[in-house]
């Protein structure tokens, strides 16, 4: 199978490339560089000149804060850029994958959301997410796959922040207030390649197993790093953001199991194996 990956140099991207090749699919990953998604004729040249049986797409605006100061932007890519990749899926009547995010929901509450909850985006980012995911519906063979707190080896994130931080710091102040599911995208690479090559469309919740709060994060990864850094745990009032954050990122995941998908390894699991290809 020949896959089309959009944000290659990302950390998700990158990734889904490296599964794809070891399985022995043809994987075209591309960038900005080689196709910039806001630009419809040069997404369309460069998809039909690639002839994918599909497309997985993961570029996005994801700027979360800067988004609110720049949301012209942000829903150039992620709105009109994935509604661009979109159109010529279904001219070449190839499967779509798009990666959106919890972030399409209110983030209330302490149910976990399933996967055709009504979508109620709290900022910018969010809005531009459900409107791609919108475009993506038009589809006949589309899978849109909502992830969370997601970590890799390409890119920062927030287990290198609080790493570069317990370096320098003795003591660290974390957000306890916001619950989810840390994701590593090594893990699910694995599970998007999966699903890829299946016809098993419709959407998903994908994140590694459990639950935690950055907080019970951070205390975590100093734990599994070896570490001796005390964490402080206060709530998301002492730190006021540009962007609203979801105080509830709790995914269900039933629809995987479901479909014959299957799920992740816990957090701490990819945590664990996560550090150690960090050298830890």
């Amino acid at each position: 199978m020949k896959v089309l990956v959009t944000g290659v140099r990302g950390q998700l991207g990158h990734d889904v490339v490296k599964e794809l090749e070891k399985r022995g699919h043809t994987a075209v990953g591309v960038d900005i560089d080689e196709m910039d998604i806001t630009d419809a004729s040069s997404v369309e040249r460069v998809i039909k000149e690639a002839a994918p049986d599909a497309v997985i797409h993961c570029a996005a605006y994801t700027a979360v804060d800067a988004a609110e100061d720049n949301e012209d932007l942000c829903r150039r890519v992620n709105a009109g850029g994935t509604e661009n990749i979109a159109r010529v899926c279904s001219l070449l009547d190839c499967r779509m994958m798009y990666i959106s995010t919890d972030y399409v929901f209110n983030g209330q509450g302490t149910r976990p959301w399933e996967p055709d909850d009504e979508r109620q985006p709290l900022n910018v980012y969010g809005r531009t997410k459900y409107e791609g995911e919108l475009a993506v519906e038009r589809l006949r063979k589309y899978f849109i796959v909502r992830i969370a707190w997601v970590f890799g080896i390409n890119g920062r994130n927030f287990i290198k922040t609080m790493l570069d931080l317990g370096r320098d710091h003795d003591t660290v102040n974390v957000v306890c207030d916001q619950i989810g599911s840390p994701t590593y995208t090594l893990d699910l690479a694995r599970l998007l390649a999966d699903m890829i090559e299946t016809d098993r469309y419709g959407r998903y919740h994908a994140t590694n197993e459990g639950l935690c709060s950055w907080y019970e994060f951070a205390e975590e990864i100093f734990r599994q790093a070896g570490m001796n850094v005390n964490v402080v745990p206060v709530t998301s009032d002492r730190y006021p953001a540009r962007a609203k954050r979801p105080a509830n990122s709790r995914m269900d995941k039933s629809k995987l199991d479901e479909a014959g998908f299957v799920r992740l390894p816990s957090w701490q699991d990819a945590l664990g194996r996560y550090l150690r290809e960090l050298g830890y």
